[in-house]
């Protein structure tokens, strides 16, 4: 079901998309329309009617000016991982794949810099600047197959943005497409740029909705030589959410600090056949300090101990090996596709300032036990990230229906009313976007629609996601 009646791709908008991107570049046939319906978001499915993947960023602008010219939705779309819907084509449409902008232009090392292109798996960029010594730490659960472009649009995070930051803190210039089809230049190889507005940083987390990304400038910075990775045990879910300010008040700063709830690592455990140690407790805590001295990062370690164990910890069991490491890496990692398998689902991204994690975790789990629905908690602690996951398991078609929204609507309220927000890094896209007039005002939202209509009069450009529709 489409949300709004765009014209439909005739034969002649797809002559004209083969000559301006080539034939081979422009798919109709049936298993690049349904590969192209689905992300990684529940079970939505939006066919477009056609999937173009441009190799070059001209060949971006000239698939634009077609769409602009006849009025064409566009969907951008880079591997499909999204977790809100925000590259479904609910308006049908052209979705343009950014899987042959694949290339890493350079790695300047000198300037501490990489030139990438959209297409680019983070994985693969990671492991391309370690081998040179040099680090790119945004780190999502799916950077084995996400894309460069992706993270961009959602302004990705992961595990490490606790000390490192979120994808936002590396991005220094960007080259994007408009939907006009002009191409627009910010920023570059540089750490300070206050030269008017900053557009970078406009494009990154807007979701496709204003321009497409086609070259990306990436700050890096030196490899930590040396890590440690600890899981802390809790039988009290409260102690574990409070451990986690306990440590950053000591003047701790780890590379990671995840909370881990039983029913998540026991489905992750079960989804990749391995286990980790004490999964009977109610919670637990992952966490990584790394840096350059052996002797600091060894100290660090011991002071986390003594705090966790202060607050209730019933132990800490260290991964002293690779292995051990490479483990429970493997079993947080699962998480959230393991998560899926288990029932019909709606995942939640949460965020709240550290400090009210443990009201957060305490209310979500109260909504939870009013309106009778399962809820597995895990997620990103030291940012006050909270992953919230609602699983239907046997609940009826009417409860599902009738109380689900009126549990989300609770459980954003208590999140914006302990000073947070409905999306830490999923984003909003498609699925979320009736909710953000629980975050934001009226005037807010205006705001964000004109600034919406300065850069897409036509509105063709990834419609339907982040705002909601404007019913008065």
């Amino acid at each position: 079901m489409k949300t709004r009646q765009f014209p439909e791709v005739t034969p002649a908008v797809l002559a004209a998309l083969r000559a301006a991107v080539g034939p081979e570049n422009v798919l109709t046939d049936a298993d690049s329309l349904a590969l192209a319906a689905s992300d990684e978001t529940e079970d939505l499915a939006f066919p477009p009617e056609v999937v173009v993947a441009p190799p070059s960023a001209e060949s971006v602008s000239a698939v634009m000016r077609v769409a602009s010219a006849h009025g064409i939705p566009v969907t951008p779309r880079g591997a499909g991982t999204g977790l809100s819907g925000g590259a479904l084509a609910v308006c049908g449409g052209i979705v343009l794949s950014t899987k042959r902008l694949d290339r890493i232009l350079e790695i300047d090392r000198k300037n501490l810099m990489a030139v990438v292109e959209p297409g680019v798996i983070t994985q693969v960029l990671q492991e391309a600047v370690e081998e040179v010594g040099l680090f790119y730490p945004p780190d999502p659960a799916s950077r084995g197959s996400c894309f460069i472009g992706g993270n961009l649009a959602e302004c990705a995070g992961g595990p490490r943005a606790v000390k490192y930051g979120v994808t936002k803190d590396y991005v220094m210039g960007l080259e994007a497409v408009l939907p006009s089809g002009e191409v627009i230049r910010h920023g570059g190889k540089l750490l300070k740029n206050v030269t008017g507005y900053n557009v970078t940083q406009l494009l990154v987390g807007s979701e496709g909705t204003l321009a497409i990304i086609t070259k990306i400038y990436l700050r890096l910075i030196p490899l930590p030589r040396h890590r440690t990775l600890m899981m802390a045990p809790f039988d009290d879910l409260a102690a574990c959410a409070r451990a986690v300010p306990a440590i950053m008040n000591a003047g701790l700063v780890p590379s990671v600090l995840e909370f881990l709830e039983r029913d998540a690592i026991r489905i992750a455990e079960s989804h990749v056949g391995s286990t980790v140690p004490n999964d009977d407790a109610a919670a637990q805590l992952l966490i990584e300090l790394d840096g350059n001295d052996e002797g600091v990062i060894a100290r660090e370690a011991e002071r986390v101990c003594e705090i966790v164990m202060a607050e209730g910890a019933r132990d800490v069991v260290l991964a002293d090996t690779g292995a051990k490491m490479a483990e429970l890496w493997k079993v947080r990692r699962a998480m959230g596709e393991a998560v899926k398998k288990v029932s019909v689902y709606k995942e939640e991204d949460t965020v709240v300032p550290r400090g009210e994690l443990v009201t957060l975790l305490i209310g979500v789990k109260e909504i939870a036990r009013r309106y009778g629905i399962r809820t597995v908690c895990y997620g990103h602690a030291g940012d006050g990230n909270l992953h919230v996951n609602i699983l239907k398991m046997d609940m009826s078609d009417e409860d599902w229906r009738d109380k689900l929204d009126p549990a989300i609507r609770e459980i954003f309220a208590l999140t914006v009313s302990l000073g947070g927000t409905i999306s830490g890094e999923h984003g909003i896209g498609w699925v979320q976007r009736d909710y953000l007039p629980i975050a934001f005002s009226r005037t807010e939202i205006d705001l964000m629609r004109a600034v919406k209509k300065a850069f897409d009069p036509q509105g063709i450009l990834n419609p339907a996601k982040i705002l909601p529709d404007d019913t008065d």
